[in-house]
This record gives structure tokens, C-alpha cells and sequence, in this order.
């Protein structure tokens, strides 16, 4: 069985293949954060889609803390071994490699980063596959996406402002077609969408096959 946990914003705990994965473990600061990043006592890996605090956030610390693997983009690895972390894997979009069992693959995002570009990940195991779509706006390689990986759960941002809204994320939802999906990055800041519904109702209208769970800071999805 594959738990995924919403930690708030667009932080999760994936457990799938024994193995905990991170992705985007921004927990100190985070308004949303239903756990403290003293809570984080094991790690396998650790997912950054790009370097903006709110993404970032306490990977350095849980990484150095765990020993678990650091996955970014190369130029966000060199800044992470240049801050004391031993485990990183510098990949590039497009790439993919098996670390500890699970097969991960990064892909593009449409945002912005200080080092290295802003991507997603696509994540394997069990048989299972997960897409983190990162901060990103609509882009129609999403329906690309979807096509090659299948995947059985899509974690995407509705929160506009920074990131797509309800409109154009359902419209990706649309695009990648996955069985799930799980909304994020949004309630966190005043600035953003501070609801899913509307999310829920576009969706409804865009991909009626698409079962979504909207999760509460801390509640998980098993499948």
C-alpha cells in the first residue's frame, strides 16, 4: 500500500517500496505545517522541485539528520553539499534514476529558480506512480506527461498567484489524466486561493473520471 501525506503547501511524506520519501519539506514557517521538523526522525530521500524557501525549506537539516539521499536539479545539489549535506544526486530534466528501490524521474516546470531550473517529479514504486507537479503554471506537455507515466496520483498547485488556479489546474488535471488528484499550494498565504472547491467543481466539469481528495494539513490518501 502507497500512503501519501499533505504536510501543508506543497510538502509531502510519500511511503511507498519501505522507503520515505520528502518532497518539498517545507515544515519551519509553514503556517499549514501540521508537524514540526523535529518530528522528522527518518528519511530516505528527499525531493526539491527548486530553491524558494517555501520548497526548500527544512530539506538541508532532515537530509544532514537522516542520511537520506538529496534529489534536485545539479546546480541546487552543488548548493546543497556546499551547506553540509553528503547525499545528493544531481539530475536534470528529462532524467531518471533508481535510488533505494524507487525509480524517480524529473520533468519540467513553468516557474522560476535562482539555481537550476523549476521541475516536477515523477515517482515509482509498488507499481504505483506519483506526480509532483511542482510550482508550475499550465503547459500542455502535461498531457505528454500523463501519456508516458500513467500516473495514479497527480499533486497539483491550485493556489494562483504563484502557480496555476482552480481554472488552469483543472485544465491540467484535464491534460494528465491521472485516477487521483490532491490539490496544493494553496491556503498557505493570503495572496493564494484559500478554498478547493472551486478546484472541485472545474474538475467535475473538465474530468468527471478523476476522483480528487482533498486533504486536510496531516491527513494522508492510501491506495
Amino acid at each position: 500500500m502507497v500512503k501519501i501525506t499533505w504536510l501543508g503547501h506543497s510538502a509531502f511524506k510519500l511511503e511507498l517500496a519501505d522507503k520515505t520519501v520528502f518532497i518539498d519539506p517545507w515544515i519551519t514557517g509553514n503556517p499549514k505545517a501540521p508537524i514540526k521538523a523535529s518530528d522528522i526522525t527518518h528519511a530516505d530521500v528527499i525531493c526539491v522541485t527548486h530553491d524558494h524557501v517555501d520548497h526548500i525549506g527544512d530539506a538541508f537539516d532532515i537530509c544532514k539528520k537522516t542520511n537520506s539521499t538529496f534529489i534536485a536539479t545539479f546546480e541546487l545539489c552543488n548548493y546543497a553539499q556546499n551547506n553540509g549535506v553528503k547525499n545528493v544526486v544531481g539530475i536534470n530534466i528529462g532524467g531518471t534514476m533508481e535510488v533505494r528501490g524507487l525509480k524517480i524521474t524529473m520533468v519540467q516546470a513553468f516557474h522560476t529558480s535562482t539555481r537550476g531550473a523549476p521541475t516536477g517529479f515523477v515517482l515509482r514504486g509498488e507499481g504505483k506512480t506519483i506526480y509532483h507537479a511542482g510550482d508550475t503554471g499550465l503547459f500542455g506537455d502535461m498531457e505528454l506527461i500523463g501519456e508516458l507515466y500513467c500516473p495514479n496520483v497527480a499533486l497539483i498547485p491550485i493556489g494562483s498567484y504563484y502557480t496555476m488556479g482552480p481554472l488552469e489546474a483543472a485544465e491540467a488535471v484535464r491534460l494528465i489524466s491521472p485516477e487521483i488528484t490532491i490539490p496544493m499550494h494553496y491556503q498557505t498565504f493570503p495572496v493564494l486561493v484559500q478554498s478547493a472547491d472551486e478546484f472541485l467543481k472545474l474538475v467535475k466539469e473538465k474530468a468527471p473520471n478523476v476522483e480528487i481528495a482533498v486533504l486536510k494539513p496531516g491527513e494522508s490518501l492510501n491506495f
